[in-house]
């Protein structure tokens, strides 16, 4: 018999590999958030607004692969909100400034810090308690929606002429609730249960076919206003579902029962002459 040799345990190296594809999708989304950094500096606003837009839509789709493709990983998650506190967080802050903040001087510079920390705060938040909330909503605005908001925004007052001397105002009002938003405990949908490979309804593919033909025809319109419906979607629902919690914690008491408190008072009565 020949002598079998043993083999040796490979000794690892402690290098781990990462994901390329879903972190591809992370670097395009951070690109564009840089480069409308750059523009918004630049005076350049709707191709700022366009860039945070843009960066919003690989954003979505790095999330998405990496599900799909079973390469989610801790490296991915850590450089995901990295990306977005850039393109979601700084871009839009510094957008808001040099778009309508600017002349307010040091208030106006402050109340983009303050979105921008707040962004910062809820990204933290999200990471931290990410395991432990409902998959199916948001606890506080997501920063790619309060991003997406003043992107379109911006778009949408230059379709419209502007908005006269009183944008400036409400832009630094505005930023202010944003804030508020993202780091307050409004849940807001998350549609990560929005399975496109699973078969739906015929009415949905409908709708959806509907929703793309009216945002193509006044794109810069459209999708302002179904940004601000999604804002406003998370006040709106936190009522609704307070409402259901306070109607189930109300116990239901028929006319016929009686507490033990009040059968003893019933029989006090009773008795006394």
């Amino acid at each position: 018999m020949r002598n079998r040799r043993k083999r040796r345990p490979r000794k690892r190296s402690g290098k781990r590999g990462i994901y390329i594809l879903p972190n591809l999708f992370t670097s395009a989304s951070l690109f564009s958030g840089f480069f409308a950094i750059i523009a918004g500096i630049q005076g350049r606003y709707e191709s700022a607004a366009a860039a945070i837009l843009v960066s919003c839509l690989f954003d979505a789709l790095d999330g998405k692969i990496a599900r799909y493709t079973g390469t989610t990983s801790q490296f991915g998650t850590e450089y995901d909100s990295l990306s977005d506190l850039v393109a979601f967080g700084v871009a839009p802050g510094i957008l808001a400034f040099q778009w309508a903040l600017s002349p307010f001087g040091r208030l106006g510079w402050l109340a983009s810090f303050m979105y921008v920390i707040c962004g910062a705060l809820r990204l933290a938040r999200f990471n931290v308690q990410k395991d432990t909330v409902e998959p199916k909503y948001f606890k506080g605005l997501p920063i790619p929606a309060a991003a997406s908001f003043i992107a379109t925004l911006t778009l949408f007052s230059m379709a419209v002429g502007g908005l006269a001397d009183t944008r400036h105002i409400l832009i630094i009002v505005l930023i202010y609730a944003l804030s508020f938003l993202m780091v307050s405990t409004v849940y807001y949908p998350s549609f990560k249960e929005l399975e496109l490979r699973k078969a739906k309804p015929f009415n949905v593919l409908v709708a959806v076919i509907l929703i793309f033909i009216v945002v193509a025809y006044k794109p810069r319109i459209m999708l302002f206003f179904i940004v601000v419906t999604y804002v406003l979607s998370g006040p709106v629902l936190t009522l609704i579902r307070r409402r259901r919690r306070a109607k189930e914690t109300e116990a239901p008491r028929s006319p016929g029962l009686t507490v033990p408190g009040e059968r003893q008072e019933a029989t006090k009565q009773r008795v006394s002459p």
